[in-house]
């Protein structure tokens, strides 16, 4: 009864609610756009961010699709990718967050400062692919086509370690998983992260299907072959054998000098070092479909054990066996060291989805039910992150954003079409 009270409270909540995540063109953007929370709050009201924005898409889909009203964003969702699209560089150079005064940086990201900055996360081809899907029609992205590619190109070009094929982050700033141990205070330009990496794999994918329905098979095949490529390099560089799981790769390694006589006899024959920290990104090769059924058997396993990754209330984002662990209340950086976040949940569900672990997707998508049908109930409102054993919440009234993902999980549970991402 009260997962049935639940998902009506929250179905409604967010029906309602959702307009208030849609803000008009000001200022430098010339286009209407989303954020990822209610115009009454202090925290992302007014700014249009990268995957935010993604994410947010999938979310009111569902939306229209629940209330018969398709179309209803559509105008705010193309002006996300819009607004990003017109703020890239000649280079591909994608900023990760707009406002209508200007884009946060830290440091100069383009050709000036050697593109050794980050850039928009690899999910812009996505975001259109979704909203393509939806629409049944893709001819809106046809003269954005060129700087979507040379938005990929820059990945590829500039943020790719050549020896072992993965991207990587160029520092730890606005990374997402913001203090995720395998980037936060490493060194620029030493983590090959299997969170980045599998969102650029199913990125390129997205062009690849978005080149299809324009008519183009020759670059259509040619991102999935760049997609596949990504992938064999996971598989080779990311995958551990011994553990059962994927994890981010440490690149940052002394170049071989050939002339030293220390190391001549025996100079080292590996790319990268495996960064064993039990992070919950580590599942997200199911989310991308590029980990085998057998690989997935392995990392389900490491899912389920309730003294790592499956708490009361979802996923930890890290695990709880490891030293970072601590769930601490934190902003810039937001604490990724163990607590229960909306979009963790989201996507390790939907990994589980892909490769048939219904039940186990099915207890995931009642437990993030019971985390939000209870805030919703006990303050009126939803928060960034939580407790994961007490379901908490731990900081951020009034957030919104990826939490209503939900929605999409309520209507897999009463067997409802559900809208997905690419």
């Amino acid at each position: 009864m009260m997962q049935e009270r639940w998902r009506d409270e929250l179905s409604g909540f967010i029906r309602t609610r959702s307009e208030r995540m849609t803000r008009e063109p000001e200022g430098i953007l010339a286009h209407p756009y989303t954020v990822p929370s209610d115009p009454d709050s202090p925290y992302y009201s007014h700014a249009l961010w990268d995957w935010d924005s993604w994410t947010i898409s999938i979310a009111l889909g569902q939306v229209e699709r629940d209330t018969g009203q398709p179309g209803r964003f559509a105008a705010h969702e193309r002006g996300s990718i819009l607004n990003f699209l017109e703020h890239t560089d000649g280079d591909g150079v994608m900023p990760i967050q707009l406002s209508p005064a200007g884009s946060l940086q830290h440091g100069e990201p383009g050709r000036a400062g050697g593109f050794r900055q980050n850039m928009h996360k690899p999910v812009l081809a996505q975001h259109a692919a979704l909203l393509s899907r939806r629409a049944g029609s893709a001819e809106w992205v046809r003269p954005h086509m060129t700087t979507i590619e040379r938005f990929l190109d820059r990945y590829l070009e500039s943020h790719r370690h050549a020896a072992t094929g993965l991207v990587y982050w160029q520092t730890d700033f606005a990374v997402g998983v913001d203090n995720d141990p395998s980037v936060y205070y490493r060194p620029d330009r030493s983590t090959a992260a299997i969170f980045l990496n599998s969102l650029l794999y199913r990125e390129l994918l997205a062009a690849g299907y978005l080149h299809e329905e324009l008519g183009d098979l020759v670059a259509a095949n040619r991102w999935r072959g760049r997609a596949q490529d990504l992938a064999d390099a996971l598989h080779a560089a990311s995958w551990d054998e011994r553990d059962g799981t994927f994890y981010s790769v440490d690149i940052g390694l002394r170049e071989i000098d050939p002339d030293d006589w220390l190391h001549r006899g025996a100079p080292r024959h590996w790319s990268g070092l495996l960064m064993r920290v039990d992070n919950w990104s580590s599942f997200l090769p199911m989310w991308a479909g590029l980990a085998t059924q057998a690989q997935a058997e392995r990392m389900v396993e490491r899912y389920r054990d309730t003294r790592t990754f499956r708490a009361n209330y979802g996923v930890r984002t890290l695990s709880r066996l490891e030293k970072g662990f601590d769930l601490r209340a934190s902003n810039n950086p937001s604490n990724w060291l163990g607590p229960v976040w909306g979009i963790s949940n989201y996507l390790v569900f939907r990994g589980l989805l892909k490769y048939g672990f219904i039940d186990d997707a099915h207890d995931l998508a009642e437990r993030t039910v019971a985390l939000f049908g209870a805030d919703l109930e006990a303050n009126g409102s939803l928060h960034e992150y939580y407790h994961p054993d007490n379901g908490e919440p731990l900081i951020t009234h009034g957030f919104q954003n990826w939490n209503f993902l939900v929605l999409n999980m309520i209507a897999f549970l009463e067997g409802r079409p559900a809208v997905w991402e690419f």
